[in-house]
């Protein structure tokens, strides 16, 4: 791994329009590339001086080689930003930041392969397990995009390097040049409709993961929903080789870091891709072993008089906490915050999972309506200080063996973000084991 030459976009100009996590990484990457950069934030455009960079109003973006808008800053739906708006007046491109990685590591001269993986559930998790194979293996490998590093913070990597970016539907509209050598569609569920107005254009985003790929390249498409099997099809009448993933038929993982039907697609996308890019299986059957998961997805936190605490705060949502209720036979459930959009009505069919559910945040009610229509028992917690111990106390007299906070709700009423509110549960769980109950905490050792 290496950085990029300084000189790389010399004479080349970028609008920047959003300087949060993702826009001031832009704007430090093309800069040390060589190139002039004009940045903005309608409410926070506070960036030290520096050669080659002027922070104004983006205004005219005559002579600009792209605009790159920060991946929450609408383009078309629901309303265009102005800028965006102004770019298409001016013929100027708007481009995401994993479209300028790819052209600038092809400008370097490097032949490391692009691996891009995305869906609506499990791609943070995949992306995550493709880089950990790669990097166990020896290979120089980087991950990013939509997960943690922005693409283009990443290194400059050789010519066997490979780069594996997580991409949002946000990112996907957003490429023109980019190419992968293996690309992955996990699954669709409605998501992210206001952005891109219905249903269908939200798979027509999606299925951009595989523009410019042919036959020397792979695509791994979940099976289980009609809008992947449409784009199946799609992609499979230009001639790309295709493997499918059907989760009816995949052999079960068994992994403690990936428990669940749902990481069994998540492996099996992992594998076909790491085969693909020359992994052997050797390789491949070693870096699973290793694989710690990731943090706040289905991840085991701490364990208590024989009752597991399992952190999966990410699940903002009823599609993804179904996967984490069908990982588990038996739970006691903590959910609740800020609900989306058709609760959790859909959850009906897992609702056998719970042994009783501890309601917290805003629209507690909300799921406490559902969970009443449908004979669940719940208790009204308000809190995680109040919820995590009635729900360790019930599964040690109900002998449960699984406390899972699995929320089905955005966190912003209580907590700063979903990682802020899984942490507040490890620090629970935390406090539960060291208050005089046998048990482990197995982030302890890390931590310390």
């Amino acid at each position: 791994m290496s950085s990029f030459p300084a000189d790389l976009l010399a004479g080349e100009r970028y609008a920047v329009c959003g300087l949060g996590r993702n826009g001031t990484a832009v704007v430090q990457a093309l800069l040390g590339m060589g190139a002039e950069v004009q940045a903005w934030d309608d409410r926070n455009a506070d960036l030290p001086a520096q050669p080659n960079l002027t922070v104004a109003p983006l205004t005219d973006l005559s002579g600009m080689t792209a605009l790159i808008l920060s991946p929450g800053i609408p383009h078309l739906l629901p309303k265009a930003h102005p800028v965006a708006d102004l770019a298409r007046a001016q013929g100027i491109q708007i481009l995401s930041d994993a479209e300028i990685l790819y052209r600038a590591v092809r400008k370097s001269g490097s032949k490391a392969a692009f691996v891009a993986v995305t869906g609506t559930n499990g791609k943070s998790t995949t992306t995550a397990l493709i880089a950990h194979l790669f990097t166990t293996a020896g290979r120089p490998c980087a991950a990013g995009g939509n997960l943690g590093t922005a693409s283009l913070a990443l290194p400059l990597l050789p010519d066997n390097g490979v780069y594996v970016i997580e991409m949002s539907s946000y990112m996907l509209e957003r490429l023109d040049r980019f190419h992968a050598n293996a690309a992955c569609l996990l699954n669709l569920t409605p998501d992210h409709l206001d952005r891109h107005g219905d249903m269908a254009g939200y798979a027509a985003a999606k299925a951009h993961v595989f523009d410019k790929m042919d036959p020397d390249d792979l695509a791994v498409i979940g099976m289980d929903d009609d809008w992947c099997r449409a784009i199946a099809s799609q992609v499979a009448s230009h001639g790309v080789q295709i493997v499918e993933l059907d989760a009816d038929t995949l052999p079960p993982y068994d992994g403690p870091a990936l428990p669940g039907r749902h990481n069994a697609q998540n492996v099996g996308a992992a594998l076909a891709i790491a085969r693909h890019l020359g992994l052997e299986d050797a390789a491949i059957r070693t870096g699973l072993k290793s694989f710690p998961g990731l943090e706040h997805r289905l991840q085991k936190v701490a364990e208590c008089d024989g009752v597991s605490f399992i952190n999966d705060s990410k699940a903002t949502n009823a599609e993804a906490v179904s996967k984490a209720l069908a990982a588990y036979d038996k739970v006691m459930w903590i959910a609740g915050g800020v609900a989306k959009a058709g609760g959790i009505e859909s959850l009906a069919p897992f609702f056998g999972h719970i042994a009783q559910a501890f309601l917290i945040g805003q629209d507690a009610d909300v799921l406490a309506t559902t969970l009443e229509t449908h004979g669940v028992s719940f208790q009204q917690c308000g809190t995680l200080e109040k919820a995590v111990p009635a729900a360790f106390q019930a599964a040690l007299d109900e002998n449960i063996p699984v406390v899972l906070l699995s929320p089905a709700c955005a966190s912003f009423d209580q907590f700063r973000s979903f990682e802020d509110r899984g942490s507040h549960f490890l620090q629970i769980c935390d406090n539960i084991v060291k208050s005089g109950h046998s048990g482990t905490n197995p982030t302890q050792k890390q931590e310390d």
